[in-house]
């Protein structure tokens, strides 16, 4: 989906059922039933007015979840676009949590227009929106280290050339190793300017029968879809929490219900948890630490252990 990632496997949605618990009073979530079977909850606003949430069919098989005025049906925002592949009860549990949110009054949506109801979620940017001119620039990255990524045609075993990133590190000749664009991003922690860089140039060698192009695309859907994310924008803004003293490490991770007792049953929050999570430490057994996330664990962090909503830290 494009505004909240989740993931598949049935063990993670029901630990994500569990986390999320029954909806707030007022706030209530509906189950299907006779006519009313694609409105998901209701709420009432700060205004007395009581809204609904409901899903909609987009394109592709892809479900549109719209919050809205229940009685006027205006007022329409877009909560969340779910790919068609995703499993069915990921709109409910959008639902939940966006009532959550909104109980909360962290909950943020934008206005519902009508290029919503043709988009493709991860469907990557139409050719003919792509920046012509800019496809024959060269596609390079350079990351914090120096080293340079680019996008190359690598002759192997293959008839034909082969599309792929190469990273050359600072004062090695052209011509580096092959990396995933995962690892490109990675390395800079910004899916930008990487992203629209394969994106411009697939449409460049999309219909090239002379180029293969078939791993870039894979990884480029891999990123788009994949919840797991980055978390750069996270970890600054816990740093951000610390320098102007509103929370420690231990508190945060204690809201995280990340808690651990000495020999006297004194408690303290998981810091070692939790500088991991946000790549400050690296994990057992590794040199370096991470820049990734799973977009639930952000989601933890951001709403229990700081009160802000996940959106918020999400890049």
């Amino acid at each position: 989906m494009s505004t909240i990632s989740t993931s598949t496997s049935a063990r993670q949605r029901r630990g994500a059922a569990r986390e999320l618990g029954a909806s707030p009073r007022r706030h209530r979530a509906c189950p299907p039933r006779g006519d009313d079977r694609r409105t998901l909850g209701r709420y009432t606003d700060r205004d007395g007015r009581t809204r609904e949430v409901v899903a909609r069919e987009g394109a592709a098989g892809s479900t549109l979840v719209i919050d809205r005025d229940r009685l006027t049906r205006a007022d329409a925002r877009l909560v969340a676009h779910i790919a068609a592949d995703e499993p069915a009860g990921n709109a409910a549990l959008v639902c939940r949590r966006y009532l959550l949110d909104a109980a909360a009054g962290v909950g943020r949506c934008r206005a519902l227009n009508a290029q919503d109801a043709r988009a493709i979620p991860f469907a990557g940017q139409p050719e003919d929106e792509i920046d012509v001119p800019a496809l024959s620039r060269d596609a390079r990255v350079t990351d914090g280290q120096g080293c340079l990524h680019a996008l190359e045609l690598l002759h192997g075993a293959m008839s034909i050339p082969e599309l792929r990133w190469r990273r050359c590190p600072p004062g090695c000749a052209p011509g580096g190793a092959p990396v995933s664009l995962r690892e490109v991003i990675a390395s800079v922690e910004s899916y930008e300017p990487a992203r629209t860089l394969t994106l411009r140039a697939l449409a460049l060698h999309g219909h090239d029968s002379g180029v293969s192009t078939c791993v870039l695309r894979a990884e480029l859907a891999r990123v788009q879809t994949s919840p797991i994310v980055l978390n750069r924008r996270l970890r600054e803004a816990v740093l951000h929490a610390l320098e102007r003293g509103e929370l420690s490490m231990s508190e945060i991770a204690i809201r995280c219900g990340r808690v651990k007792r000495d020999r006297r049953g004194n408690e303290a929050g998981e810091t070692s948890w939790l500088a991991r999570r946000l790549g400050l430490l690296p994990e057992g057994g590794q040199r370096r630490s991470t820049p990734w996330i799973h977009s639930d664990v952000l989601a933890l962090i951001a709403r229990d252990g700081l009160g802000i909503s996940p959106r918020e830290v999400e890049l």
